[in-house]
């Protein structure tokens, strides 16, 4: 299949898309006229202003009730946005959780967890969806610049899913060649959420630019991964994080 087969309007399903990131993402996604499927898990009131934002705007989107460490809660998103929607021509699997702890101090039903949604839900998403991309379409995963420099202590179990992520995109990249689907890795440092309201103090003297990340700076990352320009670029990992890690 030739790369003229990728299409700039094609349906996207976004893992984790009600608040922070996932949020900006799709509200990126759909401002350039895709209709959007995102997940959400516990923020239906966030997830259902997402969509009355987006439809008042003349677009179209829908939110879907999936926990990302359950996988066939995984496979039952990619049908309903797919029932909805049709073909997938973007796949973004942002959803993610950060827990941390000293390897001494780590409980095993938190890494359980961990694994489960950073990094076999990542997986899944792609597993699931694979069959309802459009040849030519997108993938996108979210992982974090901790996979390069975990920075202090605390953070091993965080970095190592975040690693793998990144190394399951570069198999990814040559499983899906042969569909000239690409599939890259976005690696975002500090970014102002409310996840991280609490670190800002801490965390804006440490960057080389000085300030904390936007969230809508990585959805544009995306958005430029997921559009016509990027058709060239596959099994990379992009490292946004304001020179943390040069």
């Amino acid at each position: 299949m030739s790369a003229s087969s990728f299409s700039p309007t094609a349906p996207a399903l976004v893992f984790g898309g009600s608040r922070g990131m996932g949020a900006a993402i799709v509200r990126r996604l759909a401002a350039e006229g895709r209709p959007v499927a995102f997940t959400y898990v516990s923020s239906p009131d966030k997830a259902a202003a997402l969509v009355q934002d987006i439809e008042a705007a003349g677009g179209s989107a829908l939110a879907i009730q999936a926990d990302s460490a359950d996988a066939q809660a995984v496979r039952r998103a990619v049908e309903t946005a797919v029932e909805r929607f049709g073909k997938l021509g973007v796949l973004v699997a942002n959803a993610g959780v950060l827990i941390s702890g000293t390897i001494d101090q780590f409980a095993v039903e938190d890494f359980d967890r961990m694994v489960s949604v950073n990094v076999r839900g990542v997986f899944t998403a792609i597993h699931y969806a694979a069959p309802h991309l459009l040849d030519g379409g997108r993938i996108v995963t979210i992982g974090s610049n901790t996979a390069d420099r975990i920075g202090g202590p605390g953070s091993s179990v965080y970095a190592m899913t975040k690693a793998a992520v990144a190394q399951l995109v570069r198999g990814a990249s040559l499983d899906f060649a042969p569909r000239q689907i690409t599939v890259n890795n976005v690696q975002p440092g500090p970014i102002e959420t409310d996840m991280t309201a609490d670190l800002m103090d801490y965390i804006t003297p440490k960057l080389p630019l000085g300030r904390i990340g936007k969230a809508d700076e990585i959805a544009d990352l995306v958005a430029w991964l997921a559009g016509p320009g990027a058709g060239y670029m596959t099994g990379a990992s992009l490292t946004i994080d304001g020179g943390w890690t040069a």
